[in-house]
């Protein structure tokens, strides 16, 4: 894209509501899987002031103690004392799972696709992780957000926040940071005399120790920062908005910056194209980017309901590719097994790893498998096949 444009993304914390929910329905899905690599799971979960509620449909082998698992994640979390607006040894539980219908898993069972749909895989080169910037300032600023409450840096914080980054850029380039915004949930100690706003003392102390670290690399002058600018955040988490679980599917990828299929992770096995076919699309553009082969990498998968085969394969480089999309799109197909069976194995996605996925981002973390660049050296190779001399995508460090 040529000019100058603005790319603005948000993340959420552990403690919005949404997330916990992602987290507890990921929880429920690892419990599974860590006695039955093979069970099916689609376990959806809400919450609001006082209350969750555990559903879905589980084929499983073992036995899940819901409850307890709940309130294990909740103060994991942090909610747990009732000044936070939620405890999680009070809290109401109610578990309403049932088994997988008959009429999928007969689908399912023979290697097919667990649903229909169209997956998106993206990379691209503005940061090391091969992800656009704006997500990726936008995630580890409330990670930055847990840290300083988790240690006591800033014993004021609450569980609950979100936050917001707007990049320029000029030609496909990142310039500078225009605007962050946070929402960080607080106790009352740090209002001013009205009661109705925190004190401009606490905004800055928050833009310091939270932002700074984190951004302040790419700021300038004119950077504008919005820290709780409805005045005060007290109160916050499931006491102010109910969650449930896959309504952060932009935060989960890539911020906004491309499409999304539409379907949502959390709380779904690797049978489940949704999610596991959506990790493979990220591995395969990844892999060409890394490789070298395109600047920017789109993938687009397309399923049929009980057919492990994908129905369609599509690659756009929106221009920066040094060999065709439709070459891309023949290398994807050969080098990477997209049915679902083949996903599974070759990103070992039957262990239990996904409660760690339901917080600050699914991709661009170097601790999950389809995050791997092993094939670049591959489709380096097989897209130009006269060329020894070609190297891996370098990446400069933005932040």
């Amino acid at each position: 894209m040529k000019g100058k444009y603005f790319i603005t993304s948000e993340s959420v914390g552990n403690g919005h509501p949404d997330k916990v929910c992602d987290q507890i329905s990921d929880a429920v899905l690892d419990a599974v899987l860590r006695d039955d690599p093979k069970g099916r799971v689609a376990c959806e979960t809400f919450v609001t002031a006082g209350l969750v509620i555990v559903g879905g449909e589980i084929t499983t082998t073992t036995y899940i103690d819901v409850h307890k698992l709940v309130r294990k994640v909740l103060n994991g979390i942090g909610y747990t004392d009732i000044k936070y607006g939620f405890n999680a040894d009070t809290c109401a539980i109610l578990n309403a799972i049932n088994a997988q219908s008959p009429d999928i898993s007969q689908g399912v069972d023979t290697g097919g696709a667990g649903d229909q749909g169209i997956m998106i895989g993206y990379a691209c080169d503005e940061t090391p992780e091969l992800m656009p910037l704006p997500i990726m300032l936008a995630h580890k600023l409330v990670r930055r957000v847990e840290e300083v409450r988790t240690k006591g840096i800033l014993d004021y914080l609450g569980p609950d926040c979100k936050s917001q980054v707007t990049v320029e850029y000029k030609d496909g380039i990142p310039q500078r940071i225009d605007t962050v915004v946070l929402a960080c949930q607080h106790l009352e100690k740090i209002l001013d005399k009205t009661g109705k706003r925190i004190t401009e003392e606490s905004k800055k102390e928050i833009i310091k120790v939270v932002a700074m670290p984190i951004v302040g690399k790419m700021v300038d002058a004119k950077t504008k920062f919005f820290v709780n600018e409805t005045g005060k955040f007290v109160v916050g988490g499931p006491q102010s908005d109910t969650g449930v679980t896959g309504r952060k599917i932009i935060v989960d990828t890539y911020g906004g910056v491309v499409s999304h299929g539409g379907g949502a992770f959390s709380g779904k096995d690797p049978t489940k194209v949704d999610r596991s076919a959506t990790y493979m699309a990220r591995y395969v553009a990844k892999n060409i980017v890394a490789a070298g082969l395109a600047k920017r990498c789109w993938l687009q998968i397309g399923y049929a309901i009980g057919v492990a085969e994908p129905v369609s394969v599509m690659v756009d480089t929106f221009g920066t590719g040094n060999v065709a999309d439709e070459k891309l799109t023949e290398l994807a197909r050969k080098h990477f097994d997209l049915t679902p069976r083949g996903i599974i194995k070759e990103l070992d996605l039957q262990k239990p790893v996904y409660q760690k996925t339901a917080s600050y981002g699914h991709f661009g973390r170097e601790e999950f498998t389809w995050e791997k660049t092993n094939k670049a050296d591959i489709l380096r190779k097989a897209a130009n096949p006269s060329s020894s001399a070609s190297t891996s995508r370098k990446t400069k460090a933005l932040v």
